[in-house]
């Protein structure tokens, strides 16, 4: 886990100013995504516990977003130069490092949890532990909306993103990983590419029942 992380780390590193400057505002142009940051927003409202984590926040527009939307939000991210632009763009928001493996939050603290793609740089045998680190963190009837890649294909598919190694997983295994994990999937929005390489985007929303 630690190499893996590492190399992703420095990867991010390198790249913060042209990755800030091609995704801050992505969400604009993606109305499917927006639609469902939005409702995982409202939801999060809905359970009286508005504290929310943006995992793997990258610049920081999405916590931003998260606070536009009635949510006390931060961010946390594995890139320390990441953090520091979030810091710098949104100074009116916390944002720390840190794994999301290990994330510096007490148990059953956050109404939500918001993991935007920040997952799929994780091989497929670690995503089980990874996202019972995000169920950890939520209270009873809190929320993840995680959003990734998605495949056809049976199994998940390894492929050169443009900042380091990703991967793309088939949907259903993707919920079945999530409901292993003391998570309760409960909608999804599956669409059409938004990139040249072909995947589906996916968003599923699930609840921590117990």
């Amino acid at each position: 886990m630690v190499e893996h992380q590492e190399r992703t780390r420095a990867a991010y590193d390198g790249v913060v100013e042209l990755y800030a400057s091609l995704f801050a505002d992505r969400l604009e142009t993606q109305p499917f995504a927006r639609a469902m940051v939005s409702t995982f927003a409202e939801l999060v409202r809905g359970t009286g516990n508005p504290r929310a984590a943006d995992v793997g926040c990258g610049p920081g527009h999405l916590t931003a977003m998260l606070r536009d939307l009635g949510l006390d939000a931060f961010g946390l991210d594995l890139s320390p130069a990441m953090v520091d632009h979030a810091r710098r763009a949104h100074p009116a928001l916390r944002f720390t490092e840190a794994r999301m493996e290990a994330l510096p939050v007490e148990d059953r603290a956050l109404g939500g949890v918001l993991a935007h793609y920040s997952m799929i740089h994780t091989p497929p045998g670690e995503l089980p532990a990874l996202l019972a680190e995000q169920a950890r963190v939520l209270a009873t009837g809190g929320l993840l909306l995680v959003s990734f890649f998605a495949t056809g294909a049976p199994e998940p598919v390894r492929f050169d993103h443009r900042v380091t190694p990703a991967y793309s997983w088939p949907v259903d295994r993707f919920a079945e990983v999530l409901a292993g994990s003391g998570l309760v999937p409960f909608a999804r929005l599956v669409h059409d590419p938004a990139s040249e390489r072909g995947f589906l985007d996916a968003h599923l929303l699930a609840r921590r029942e117990r």
